[in-house]
């Protein structure tokens, strides 16, 4: 091998072959190249570092637009990109064809701009009136442009959508500057919309009939494209409405077919300021768009139908609340769960009721019934359920039932509807062997949960009735916060012949009562407890009322706008961004459909002194042991920042013990009504417990061993104040605590230190044990 023979400098290589090398510096906006490059690109044949802008302007605009595609796809597959363009001189005339061969990489800090360093060389043109074979880098180019054309209209989910899209399509080699999309409505031709022409120029257009001699009108007719290559063919084969497209003054023109489902649903246009001869991989390109296209508007124009079918149900279903409510603010907020439907199986209601309030005469003051329920389910048959029980309550309501009346008549009529769909008309539906019908006869079975509330604005009396919902929570003037017990039924369509009992509850001045879906409460993957618990810390927000500046009266934080804030704010809280930030401790988020349902009773309704304390009101029954738990959760709410833990804590065992005495010694039901009042630090709290029987109960001394006989010894141990009043029928034991900060000695002094040591402590679990045993006697 002889090692003295060198090989020839590349640079000579390359001029032997005339063969330029240019960079183009995407960051920079230059291009660099050398003598041969300049000399090929029509430029002074010296190596000059040019503006990105004057080597643009020697290019044809086609081919210059068709680089991007090449080098993305190189930048992808990691090749060389591959193109042809076409030189032209100041005229506007093709000098020669050149091939660049060029190694693309990406530059800068994030990796955006580009860097392309290659070749230019001089390649023979396609024969006049045809274009060249796409073959290599061309051809994959187009494919790579058809996969993004493709997942670009299959993400379009309008039919405005999809015409933005059609409008943005760069096509390699060739990209129309006009487009235009007709539909087709009974015999006529319709346009969709257009890209490239100006406002109102569609407007010849709009009135064609099928017959009229106009290219989209032949595609829509026979399902055939037409291609014109020139201004003379379309006069020649058109000459009626070539006057309607000569003021455009474009050159070639393709009108395909769109096809959905087999049926030719209308045509699309592409036009073009150059001349296009539409060689078979053109046209593949264009019949290939052309069939993405009309998938995409099929697609669009059955979603905006199905939207605007939903839209229709929604304003239908849904109610709008009605005018205002003298000395109440009422704000409602309606959320459907994600996906296409917009409506699903909760509602709420305000319905006006006739007549004056009960007990008083004709002229008496507007009632209200308050509604919120939930149909099982998200889907269509939710929503229809929805509909046919709201306007069964609206009619029951209306014929002046009272709460429970409604609500016993709507478990019927739900029970009657799930019925029919079993049985069918005649009732005819075979069975098993056993007698029961089969199992997947159940599987569409529906329930519905919901709450009823009669109110009588002027005095803040509701009548609550319950069907399997959640209880209702109150917010009290000073931003305290009361899930409220509330006896209730089955949810209505289980049982046709469930009771609801009716629990009477006073809104104060100045408290709220909010009524919800689970949805408000369980989205977001929480559970009922730590979805309780984001909704009250809400609630708690704004504080107590303020006095103003100017009047020194007090100002309600929840007037005006400011129950439609609370709304907003509760909604937020659920599916804005801070839900995402504090999820629940279940796995699943469990989206599902939001309705509430707020009511404000104004803090100067009644026209008297304002008094802002906190108050709760539980009624135990007989049959009802189980609840005394719920009613000493209710103090401990009411007590929630009293300074002394330890005060808690006696009060709860009074209660315990007051209650548990009346279900036990009596055969009424226990009454507790617990207030607080005065400034934080220096409190007072009474608690009242009323039963109907006149029986006084009398201070004993028990001996060690005694299982009974300490309640009223523990009154004078442990409270400040306690005493028994007869009332009309029955009587009322109560008792009073004044707070004090821990270790100080409350107005007994030494025997209430006396009394807390000698009292055990008792956790909520023996509470609860003591209220079993005093169901058990």
């Amino acid at each position: 091998m002889r090692t003295e023979d060198s090989l020839p400098d590349v640079r000579d290589v390359l001029a032997a072959v005339a063969t330029g090398l240019w960079r183009w510096d995407n960051a920079r906006g230059v291009v660099t190249i050398d003598a041969e490059a300049a000399r090929l690109l029509g430029l002074p044949e010296e190596a000059a570092v040019l503006p990105e802008t004057v080597v643009r302007a020697r290019f044809h605009p086609v081919d210059w637009n068709e680089i991007n595609g090449v080098v993305s796809l190189a930048l992808t597959e990691g090749t060389l990109a591959e193109v042809r363009l076409r030189v032209m001189d100041g005229e506007g005339r093709v000098l020669r064809t050149v091939r660049s061969r060029s190694k693309p990489e990406r530059i800068g800090p994030e990796r955006r701009d580009v860097l392309l360093t290659g070749t230019l060389q001089e390649v023979s043109e396609p024969p006049a009136g045809a274009r060249a074979a796409v073959t290599g880098d061309w051809r994959r180019s187009r494919e790579a442009f058809l996969l993004d054309a493709g997942r670009a209209l299959a993400e379009a989910r309008s039919t405005d959508e999809v015409l933005r899209v059609a409008a943005g399509l760069s096509m390699p080699g060739f990209s129309p500057d006009g487009l235009a999309v007709f539909g087709v409505e009974g015999e006529r031709l319709t346009v969709v919309g257009h890209h490239g022409q100006n406002n109102g120029d569609e407007e010849p257009f709009l009135d064609m009939t099928l017959e009229t001699s106009y290219p989209a009108a032949d595609v829509v007719r026979t399902g055939r494209a037409v291609y014109l290559s020139s201004p003379d063919e379309y006069r020649e084969r058109y000459p009626l409405t070539w006057p309607l497209a000569s003021r455009f003054d474009r050159q070639s023109w393709a009108f395909l077919p769109l096809v959905a489902g087999g049926r030719t649903i209308g045509a699309w246009m592409a036009a073009f300021t150059y001349r296009v001869y539409f060689t078979p991989d053109e046209r593949s390109v264009l019949t290939t768009v052309a069939r993405m296209l009309a998938q995409a508007l099929s697609r669009a124009g059955d979603a905006e139908s199905a939207r605007e079918l939903t839209d229709g149900l929604q304003r239908t279903m849904l109610p709008t609340l009605g005018p205002s409510v003298a000395g109440m603010s009422v704000a409602a907020r309606y959320i459907p769960t994600g996906g296409g439907l917009q409506v699903g199986g909760d509602w709420y209601d305000m319905i006006p009721l006739p007549g004056a309030a009960h007990g008083e005469e004709t002229g008496g003051t507007q009632r209200y019934a308050f509604v919120i329920g939930d149909v099982q389910g998200h889907d269509i048959r939710a929503a229809g359920l929805m509909g046919q029980l709201r306007i069964a309550l609206r009619a029951y309501a209306a014929e002046g039932h009272r709460p429970d009346a409604v609500l016993a008549r709507a478990t019927r009529f739900l029970s009657g509807i799930m019925t029919s769909r079993i049985y069918g008309s005649s009732g005819g539906r075979d069975k098993g062997e056993d007698g029961a019908l089969p199992v997947d006869e159940y599987a569409d079975l529906r329930f519905a949960t919901c709450l009823y509330i009669e109110a009588d604005p002027s005095t803040g009396v509701l009548e609550v009735a319950r069907a399997g919902h959640p209880d209702p929570v109150i917010r009290m003037p000073d931003g305290t916060v009361l899930l409220r017990p509330t006896t209730g039924g089955l949810p209505l369509g289980i049982d046709p012949d469930a009771d609801y009992p009716i629990t009477r509850i006073v809104l104060e001045p100045g408290e709220t009562i909010m009524l919800c879906t689970d949805g408000l409460i369980e989205t977001g993957g929480h559970d009922f407890a730590t979805g309780f618990d984001r909704v009250r810390a809400v609630m708690e927000r704004p504080g107590p009322p303020a006095a103003g500046e100017a009047d020194g009266q007090l100002h309600d934080p929840l007037s005006g706008d400011g129950l439609e804030d609370l709304a907003d704010r509760l909604v937020q809280a659920v599916h804005g961004p801070s839900s995402y930030h504090r999820p629940g401790p279940l796995a699943d988020r469990r989206e599902d459909d939001i309705a509430v349902l707020l009511m404000h009773r104004d803090l100067h309704a009644t026209g008297g002194p304002v008094t802002a304390g906190r108050r709760t009101v539980v009624t135990i029954r007989q049959d009802e042991g189980e609840r005394i738990s719920e009613a000493r959760q209710q103090l401990r709410a009411v007590m929630h920042d009293w300074a002394d833990e330890d005060q808690v804590d006696s009060a709860v065992l009074l209660l315990s013990e007051l209650l548990t005495n009346v279900l036990v010694h009596t055969d009424g039901d226990g009454l507790l009504a617990a207030e607080l009042l005065g400034p934080p630090g220096s409190r007072r709290l009474r608690v009242e417990v009323s039963d109907p029987s006149d029986d006084l109960p009398h201070k004993r001394a028990p001996g060690e061993l005694a299982s009974s006989g300490r309640g009223l010894v523990l009154l004078d141990l442990l409270a400040d104040a306690w005493g028994v009043d007869p009332q009309g029928s029955g009587k009322c034991i109560w008792f009073e605590m004044a707070e004090h900060e821990p270790g100080e000695k409350g107005e007994k002094g030494e025997d209430a230190e006396d009394a807390e040591d000698a009292v055990p402590e008792l956790d909520e679990a023996a509470l609860d044990r003591l209220a079993e045993a005093a169901e058990n006697l």
